[in-house]
């Protein structure tokens, strides 16, 4: 026992290792980035200006505003240690505290090599000028998303459900599909229940249970589930936003084994 934690220990104190092709990966699959990063169109993503932000809520309690993250945006004057911060635990170099819906209680599982490899990719993007502005809030924001993180590291990639539920944590999944609180989404009894209600121009949609109950996935295989992450029902028809469907869809047929490898263990609940 005393090697396996010698060994850890080496491991946690090696400097993060930036990958810049794992970094795409990240960014443009799993993370999803661009689905509030990017601008909308009547046709959909802006590719042209991806990840150059864009209005993401307007509600009564705040204006949301997904900022450029672009080198021509102002995270080019941020150093990477602060850009890190600002994406896994929610603070800027000023020290403010940035909002929701960015998922930064689920952020906060990236690994130091993926978070380091996300920085990177994001550095190598095509710059793009675009000033979407700034969010408002209307609510009082919480003093932190949690303690100042160091050495997080993720289990090994592979079709495990260890590895699914690092993808799960990273993609955020649980951030919409358990109920929402005033103080950010119920991880205890509602873990994984849905009942998140989204208004769009497509109407209301409401996140489904992701248990493995009747209410939840215990009725669908996994190919249905898989073709679901990509944004078909089973019968065919589509899903209704706001899930990066197009994002997902792009992940490797791997990591969507492993995502629903880890789903098929979660206990069967009723919806909220």
């Amino acid at each position: 026992m005393r090697i396996v934690l010698a060994a850890a220990a080496v491991v946690a104190a090696s400097p993060a290792v930036a990958d810049v092709a794992r970094g795409a990966y990240l960014v443009e699959t799993v993370m999803g980035c661009g689905n509030c990063h990017t601008p909308l169109g009547p046709d959909g993503f802006v590719q042209e200006a991806a990840l150059s932000g864009r209005v993401v809520e307007d509600l009564d309690v705040f204006t949301a505003i997904a900022p450029n993250i672009t080198p021509a945006g102002r995270i080019s004057e941020w150093s990477d240690e602060e850009l890190a911060r600002a994406i896994r635990e929610g603070i800027r170099p000023d020290g403010s505290l940035i909002g929701p819906p960015m998922p930064f209680f689920a952020y906060r599982s990236i690994s130091d090599d993926d978070l380091a490899s996300i920085v990177a990719y994001i550095r190598t993007v095509p710059a793009v000028e675009n000033d979407p502005g700034t969010s408002e809030y209307r609510i009082p924001l919480p003093p932190a998303y949690g303690e100042p993180l160091a050495d997080v590291t993720a289990p090994e990639p592979g079709v495990t459900v260890e590895y699914g539920e690092y993808l799960v944590a990273i993609a955020h999944c649980m951030e919409c599909h358990s109920p929402n609180t005033p103080t950010g989404p119920d991880w205890g009894d509602g873990f994984a229940r849905g009942g998140f209600e989204f208004h769009g121009p497509w109407g209301v949609s409401v996140s489904p249970n992701l248990t493995n109950s009747s209410d939840g996935l215990a009725d669908y295989s996994d190919a249905d589930i898989i073709g679901m992450l990509a944004g078909t029902r089973p019968d065919g028809s589509p899903m209704l936003p706001p899930m990066p469907y197009p994002f997902l869809a792009a992940m490797s047929d791997d990591d969507k084994a492993a995502i629903v490898m880890y789903l098929r263990t979660i206990p069967g609940q009723p919806d909220i």
